[in-house]
């Protein structure tokens, strides 16, 4: 048979594995899983998870349930009272009730509600 190393080219090294600009303070330690950094505040916020995932996907599905004829329905009393679908559709959701014309106090809260982060 004879040896099949005779053909083979020889095995040359780069000289540079790294590029020029990193350092090896970029590089991350022994065990660093690459995760996001300590200070990135999740979407639930700084408490615990809780029930979140829970909540969102009743919130999605409260929401996608509603035929369209009556969301485009709800959709422009709300654009008449100047609140958005979302507001309007929480306030039913909510409140059991349908916002009127003569709501002007509770519709003036909604809209302050707006400001507050």
């Amino acid at each position: 048979m004879g040896d099949l190393r005779i053909n083979r080219p020889r095995f040359r090294r780069i000289a540079s594995l790294r590029p020029p600009e990193l350092t090896a303070a970029d590089i991350p330690g022994l065990g660093h899983n690459g995760g996001p950094p300590l200070d990135h505040i999740p979407e639930w916020g700084t408490g615990g998870i809780g029930n979140y995932f829970l909540w969102r996907a009743a919130s999605e599905a409260a929401f996608k349930k509603v035929p369209v004829e009556t969301a485009i329905r709800r959709a422009r009393k709300a654009e008449a009272l100047g609140l958005t679908y979302r507001e309007y559709q929480l306030e039913i959701l909510e409140r059991g009730r349908f916002l009127q014309v003569t709501d002007t106090v509770r519709i003036a809260e909604i809209k302050a509600k707006r400001s507050q982060p």
